[in-house]
């Protein structure tokens, strides 16, 4: 059995929901349709044109990537050059194109906590905090032969987590009672006759930007036509979202080992860096892409170096003269993103018994090198 397309990218938006990504960045469906079944997924980085050929190779019919293939504003579409080659190229073989960036960004375990986690950090924290998402309680009414189906589907769908404990409840048996109606199709009891029923009332805590799919999970589990559950909001703050992670090294170690540690770890042949190559740095911010504008943030958390791409030069001036060391490793240590979410998926898509294959792009793309 194969997956929808859209079914495939539901899995992609319960890791990096499209609610978190910032502020007019340009995520989701860029070309082609998800409404087909969807026999390969590639993951990438860019949308190149080398991309799409590497996708046509293979047999692809949905590209997952980072980097938006639809960033400015289209002029044209001219098959002669090269951006219009691209664009004929995915239409004339069906093939989608998914955009997760910000979102992937800022998700938990996404692509900031795989670079984190790539880097040997403790101790890890959201860099720059955008997203609290605040917690809500779930209270919902179960007859005792389905408490365990529906329990195990909320705490699936991410309902009972607190902090490092998950499947959170409290759960108490009574009795309910109903009279169903002329027209109802009661699961439980006779048309127009009051039923009472031993029931559990099963309290638990969810985040508000899962509510929605805690809340389809629920009902779906539920053997009842119509399911009696209740939504409190509570002032209570659960996971804080937010750009870059800031942790710690295991052991400090110097600025000129850590730079060699990022040039193996992400099979670089060069960084640039900012600082004293002998200096001992433990503390260590990291932005995947662009982290111009969170030099100031990384310093003010107190990071001794600060890892990130395309650092401009008066830029690096100003962390100097802070006392921030900065380790310039490219826009492209993003490629992590493509086999730690070709994992992600292929685990999900296997455990729900769908044969969809998920590749990682192997197109290089960095159009930079060292000489």
């Amino acid at each position: 059995m194969l997956a929808n397309g859209q079914h495939i990218i539901q899995y992609v938006e319960k890791l990096a929901p499209k609610s978190i990504a910032m502020e007019g960045d340009k995520i989701g469906l860029h070309v082609g349709t998800l409404q087909k079944p969807v026999k390969k997924v590639m993951i990438a980085l860019d949308v190149l044109e080398e991309v799409v050929d590497e996708a046509i190779a293979e047999g692809v019919d949905l590209i997952v990537a980072h980097h938006a293939v639809i960033y400015r504003p289209l002029k044209n579409i001219r098959t002669d050059l090269p951006g219009g080659r691209l664009f004929e190229k995915l239409l004339k073989h069906d093939i989608a194109v998914y955009t997760a960036h910000t979102n992937l960004d800022v998700a938990e375990g996404g692509m900031n906590d795989w670079l984190a986690e790539e880097l040997g950090l403790t101790q890890v924290e959201v860099l720059d905090p955008l997203h609290t998402d605040f917690l809500k309680k779930l209270v919902v009414f179960v007859p005792k032969t389905h408490r365990d189906a529906v329990f195990q589907a909320i705490t699936a769908a991410g309902a009972g987590a607190i902090g490092n404990y998950s499947h959170c409840s409290f759960q108490a048996e009574g009795i309910g009672t109903f009279l169903p109606a002329e027209g109802t199709k009661p699961y439980i009891g006779t048309t127009g006759q009051l039923e009472r029923v031993e029931e559990v009332r099963i309290e638990t805590v969810i985040p508000a930007s899962r509510q929605s799919a805690v809340i389809s999970a629920m009902k779906a589990a539920h053997p009842y036509e119509e399911v009696a559950y209740d939504i409190y909001p509570l002032d209570l703050p659960g996971k804080v979202l937010g750009i870059g992670r800031i942790g710690k090294l295991p052991e400090p170690m110097t600025l000129r080992a850590l730079a060699e540690k990022i040039k193996e770890r992400f099979s670089l042949t060069g960084v640039r860096v900012v600082g004293g190559l002998d200096d001992l740095v433990k503390r260590v911010a990291v932005v995947g892409g662009d982290g111009n504008s969170f030099v100031g943030k990384a310093g003010f958390r107190g990071a001794d170096v600060f890892i990130t791409g395309d650092i401009n030069y008066h830029v690096a001036h100003d962390a100097a003269a802070a006392g921030l060391r900065l380790i310039d490793p490219g826009h492209n240590i993003e490629k992590i993103m493509k086999h730690k979410l070709a994992a992600f998926l292929a685990e999900r898509l296997q455990k729900d018994g769908y044969a969809t294959e998920v590749i990682p792009s192997q197109t290089h793309t960095d159009p930079f090198q060292f000489v």
